[in-house]
């Protein structure tokens, strides 16, 4: 049982990408509205480094890095190096063609005790990023929080399993708000809390690595996998909540700025046309997806999750679910590629969150089931408009940016032709949702440059330049899907050949 959770909580969280089908461009940057931006993005742990310089306080990352809990017990103590090496990157961005530019803030940087007295020199950073972006005419896009938490807070109160974490999270935006909102006008609350709830507080897998037996994907000293993630996502939301009120009340003047949050996604096909199979996609997407944005529409989670969950998932107040209600000016997905989905029975005795979603997941990479995988799906283009589609149909055309999409390969390789292949259907696909009626603003390629990531480390790479974390000099090149990228947003096809790969890679090797 422990052994089959584990590997449900790998498929979950793992978005380990293989073989896209190669893409015919059929369209150009001048098919796409004039308001529509492409942009890529990174967060602050990944990228930034610098974990204890000019008065940045650990995060919950740092602690649970620290603890050798990472594959090769790596940590983002440098990353990229983005705290020192910020204005060649701002370069490597004009150099892009990048229309906009999807940050986070670190906490940790800005308010080191997490609540109080602000670090000048964390505001210093920030501002000369959003400044050197608007020079250059990048739009700027900041996440308040991408799951980098002031240990100082864990500490005191374990963080999103406190009320407390509200007043805490509200003081911190209102300094962001205050500081940077001259210059921005996109923000979002929270990163994926659908995601971090489950890995921070579920199977463990996640900073602060809180679980309980049998669910953890290691043996976890404290929490409570059957009902910390419920909690978790629900002080969240509020958080959110109250986040917004606060931006629309004091900070949106005349209708300009929006806010929202960012939420991960997958499309779900349902294995067999069952009426067990075609529930259980429906059920996949209310636990996963409309256990974040239902609240956050029209007050209150999902009934079937009232009903499986029951006394375990918390309830909104009328009050609340007044604040969380009408509380998002756009969507935010994340979304990576699609699965199978089929029902699993209903389990007895102590339940998870998986456990209570009771679905089988079948991907390209790992089968959670008795009988053998049929054809899988990895990349899906089409899943991304079918997701797209069906949130506006949902959640009635609200506007939707693509925050992250992205293809993970070997750092060693800049010949990225399978991202590109990606990036171009992915892309496409968008293209069609909006000439079919769909409202998308704005795409972000994750990442631009390599970073660490949450599940895998240095693992696996997303960037479109490559960065050599052997090298103490953090020296990036451009792979080939940096320059795809760039060619298609002046307006153009691009088609690089080998011989002009290698030409790029001399030049980049001469500049470092």
């Amino acid at each position: 049982m422990a052994a089959a959770i584990a590997v449900v909580y790998l498929s979950l969280l793992l978005l380990l990408l293989h073989g896209a089908a190669p893409a015919v461009l059929g369209y150009t940057r001048g098919d796409f509205p004039e308001d529509f931006v492409f942009g890529s993005a990174t967060s602050s742990y990944q990228y930034e480094g610098g974990f204890d310089e000019d008065g940045r306080s650990p995060s919950n990352w740092d602690i649970f890095t620290h603890q050798g809990k990472m594959p090769g017990r790596s940590t983002a103590d440098v990353a990229a190096d983005g705290y020192h090496k910020y204005k060649d990157d701002l370069k490597l961005m004009v150099d892009t063609n990048l229309e906009a530019y999807r940050l986070s803030i670190s906490w940790s940087r800005i308010i080191p005790n997490g609540r109080g007295d602000v670090n000048p020199k964390g505001l210093q950073y920030y501002n000369d990023i959003i400044d050197g972006l608007v020079k250059n005419g990048i739009q700027v896009h900041i996440m308040l929080y991408q799951l980098d938490l002031p240990q100082v807070l864990e500490d005191e109160y374990d963080g999103w399993l406190s009320p407390r974490i509200l007043e805490d999270f509200k003081a911190y935006a209102d300094v962001c708000f205050k500081e940077f909102g001259d210059r921005v006008a996109h923000w979002i609350t929270i990163d994926e809390p659908n995601v971090a709830s489950i890995g921070s507080y579920d199977s463990g897998q996640l900073a602060p690595g809180r679980c309980s037996d049998p669910f953890g994907i290691r043996k976890c000293t404290v929490g409570n996998s059957s009902v910390e993630p419920y909690i978790a996502v629900h002080n969240m939301l509020l958080a959110h909540a109250s986040v917004t009120k606060l931006y629309r009340e004091k900070y949106q003047v005349a209708g300009k700025g929006i806010i929202g949050i960012s939420v991960y996604t997958f499309w779900a096909y349902p294995l067999t046309n069952s009426t067990v199979d075609l529930e259980a996609t429906k059920r996949c997407q209310d636990f996963i997806v409309h256990w974040v944005l239902r609240p956050l529409v029209f007050g209150d989670y999902p009934q079937v999750m009232k009903n499986i969950v029951g006394s375990r998932l918390p309830s909104f107040t009328k009050a609340q679910s007044e604040d969380v209600k009408g509380s998002l000016d756009f969507i935010g997905m994340n979304h990576y590629y699609s699965l199978y989905v089929n029902d699993r029975p209903l389990g007895k005795g102590t339940r998870d969150f998986v456990a209570d979603m009771s679905i089988y997941y079948r991907d390209l990479i790992f089968y959670c089931g008795a009988q053998a995988a049929p054809t899988s799906i990895g990349p899906d283009p089409q899943g991304l408009r079918l997701m797209v589609q069906y949130l506006q149909e949902t959640y009635g055309n609200l506007p939707i940016y693509i925050l992250e999409n992205g293809y993970g390969s070997s750092n060693d390789t800049v010949h990225d032709n399978d991202r590109v292949d990606y990036l171009k259907s992915y892309i496409g696909s968008i293209l069609t949702a909006l000439r079919n009626g769909a409202n998308v603003k704005g795409y972000f390629v994750w990442s631009f440059v390599d970073v660490f990531e949450y599940l895998t480390g240095y693992g696996q790479s997303y960037g479109l330049y490559r960065v050599d974390f052997a090298d103490e000099s953090r020296p990036r090149q451009a792979r080939l899907s940096a320059r795809w990228y760039s060619g298609f947003l002046k307006n153009r096809e691009l088609d690089v050949d080998q011989s002009e790969l290698a030409m790029a890679a001399a030049e980049s090797r001469a500049q470092q």
